[in-house]
């Protein structure tokens, strides 16, 4: 049995509030540090939730393509500024926050008048300048959600004088992860599994790491306890004519044939065992480039991985 552990070798903040970590997975199976690499991978940059800005309502201003009087950028500029805003939340709920400031002065997103379960992280962000001594005023709505949304989603009619943002709630930017072998004094084989994780500074990569595990023990949780469908499964298996031999839909890849015999069967359609076994021996040595010396190494194959004997 595996001892696997977890370990962190590097956690640091980098500009603008950005979070990096590296991990080191140990004592992992050959093959193992692919599948939970890519689990992970897949989880943490789409399965995590986050709060961000979803529509803004400006006093005076109905769509988009307007000015603000002694404002310098125009509101596409403005929008594009505030989804670069990082919150922490507290809470999964929808929440509104405003800002009302009089000119000349620098918005900065630590102007805005928040509920108490949020937080901004990156507090000097940059939002407009005003250059005059007008007001102004925005309403923010701060929505929970996982993944990316556009904003031509549909609103409700409470919303209708709001401008949509598009709204991005992953607070995992970037992972990226690589697989070592690890030799011991007896010359046997494990893996570890590195792992780069990079977060906007709503959370730390230890915690996405954390939550990310969590959702793949409760997704497998959900298959265990799922008891009705298990005894389906097991019904349908001791039905005579629903009968399947095991290993008719193991791809021909799990083999490990020579390149020269895996080519010729790739080319012939043949993807996995169950396709294999439709040829005979002498059918399979008529295949193009396919010898007498590919076809003993796929005999041997099947009869040594899978206990497959052709006649």
């Amino acid at each position: 049995m595996n001892n696997i552990s977890i370990k962190c070798l590097k956690s640091e903040k980098i500009q603008s509030g950005v979070c990096y970590g590296q991990f080191v997975l140990n004592s992992l199976k050959p093959g193992q540090g692919i599948t939970i690499g890519n689990q992970l991978r897949r989880v943490l940059l789409g399965d995590l939730g986050g709060v961000a800005i979803s529509a803004v309502r400006i006093a005076g201003i109905t769509h988009e393509f307007s000015t603000i009087p002694g404002v310098r950028e125009d509101i596409l500029e403005i929008l594009l500024n505030l989804k670069g805003i990082v919150l922490k939340n507290k809470t999964k709920n929808t929440q509104y926050g405003r800002l009302k400031v009089q000119g000349p002065c620098v918005i900065t997103a630590d102007l805005i008048q928040l509920p108490a379960d949020l937080e901004i992280v990156n507090q000097n962000h940059y939002i407009a300048t005003i250059s005059t001594s007008n007001i102004v005023e925005i309403e923010f709505k701060f929505e929970y959600g996982t993944g990316y949304r556009l904003a031509n989603q549909v609103f409700s009619d409470e919303d209708e004088n709001y401008l949509q943002l598009d709204t991005i709630f992953m607070p995992v930017q970037k992972v990226d992860f690589k697989i070592e072998n690890v030799y011991d004094s007896a010359n046997n084989i494990s893996e570890r599994l590195l792992l780069d994780i990079w977060t906007n500074g709503s959370i730390s990569p230890n915690e996405a790491i954390e939550h990310a595990a969590q959702i793949i023990i409760d997704l497998f949780l959900l298959l265990l306890n799922n008891k009705n469908t298990t005894e389906k499964n097991q019904l349908d298996l001791k039905n005579p004519s629903l009968s399947i031999e095991p290993y008719t839909n193991i791809a021909i890849e799990e083999l490990q044939l020579s390149v020269r015999a895996y080519n010729c069967l790739k080319k012939a359609q043949i993807n996995t065992v169950g396709d294999l076994l439709q040829y005979s021996p002498e059918k399979l040595q008529e295949l193009k480039n396919f010898g007498r010396k590919s076809a003993d190494e796929v005999f041997s194959t099947l009869k040594n991985k899978l206990g497959i004997i052709l006649k």
